[in-house]
């Protein structure tokens, strides 16, 4: 393994154990990552979001997300992190009672992990090499990410009038009465994109401002200070900014600031609020074929 491969891997697990911390100990990686991008003093948000092609396959990938994945798998193995079903993690004893002053991945998870790490096996036939068959795992996590990636590449071409519907559709679905009247506009004036009304147990009714941008890039924090502006003229109590894509660590702590906390919604939360409520999709239940099947007599 590279030196500096094994440098971030071990830099990874800290960082990862100190966000299941924050985080209350059971979460997914998905959790994990949202929290490195928001809040790590270990690696940069470029670092986080780096993107490269991969020349065998012509895929687009993110290495941080594949060192993230072992430094998990190997925390797993050390015994820090207990796997649950559903892709979620869990704080173990021993991870809950590390102590990150002495933490040493090297001395305290690789002593232990690396005789237990599973690797692929290759099986060479004539030249031919074939890689082993994804795990059940591995399978649903590629179908999970295909339809989330398929969604998002939808939002992106979306024209802004539609882009704006759906978010008005998906947060009337989230139990928010939108206000049929304002912010009904397509055009980017600085205003705001709707305003509504979210009623409690107690009947205690809030005035909400909303803002929905489908973005490139990241939303930075000037757009939050725009938007919290916007707000005012409407005497919104708080705001809901949802984007396609993400934000930035600055427009996080600044959506944080203030009297007035604004929700953020980036792409991804997009994507399990639309599953959440089944707004304009429909699970889909399939079947793996067990070894029987593939095993040659």
């Amino acid at each position: 393994m590279a030196n500096k491969q094994k440098q971030t891997e071990n830099r990874a697990m800290r960082a990862a154990l100190i966000a299941m911390h924050n985080l209350g100990g059971q979460v997914n990686r998905k959790e994990i990552t949202q929290d490195l991008r928001e809040n790590s003093r270990m690696f940069s948000e470029t670092e986080i979001d780096e993107e490269r092609t991969s020349k065998k396959t012509g895929k687009v990938y993110q290495p941080f997300a594949w060192k993230l994945n072992f430094a998990i798998k190997h925390l797993i193995l050390a015994g820090f992190i207990n796997e649950l079903s559903g892709y979620q993690l869990e704080l173990s004893k021993k991870g809950r009672n590390v102590d990150f002053k002495t933490f040493d991945a090297d001395k305290d998870v690789r002593t232990i992990s690396e005789p237990l790490m599973p690797h692929r096996k290759v099986v060479k036939r004539t030249k031919v090499v074939k890689e082993a068959p994804q795990t059940p795992e591995e399978e649903l996590n590629e179908n999970e990410n295909l339809w989330r990636s398929q969604l998002l590449d939808a939002l992106i071409q979306m024209s802004p009038k539609k882009f704006e519907l759906f978010c008005r559709g998906l947060l009337k679905k989230m139990g928010i009465d939108v206000d049929d009247t304002i912010g009904v506009q397509y055009v980017a004036d600085g205003g705001l994109d709707g305003f509504g009304y979210v009623r409690s147990d107690d009947y205690r009714t809030t005035r909400v401002a909303l803002q929905a941008k489908r973005w490139q890039g990241k939303v930075s924090a000037p757009e939050i200070d725009k938007f919290r502006g916007a707000m005012d003229k409407y005497n919104a109590e708080f705001g809901i900014f949802i984007t396609n894509s993400d934000f930035t660590r600055d427009a996080v702590k600044t959506a944080r600031q203030g009297t007035r906390i604004i929700t953020l919604i980036d792409g991804s939360q997009i994507c399990d609020l639309v599953a959440k409520y089944h707004y304009y999709v429909e699970p889909v239940t399939t079947y793996r074929l067990q070894d029987f099947y593939l095993d040659e007599d």
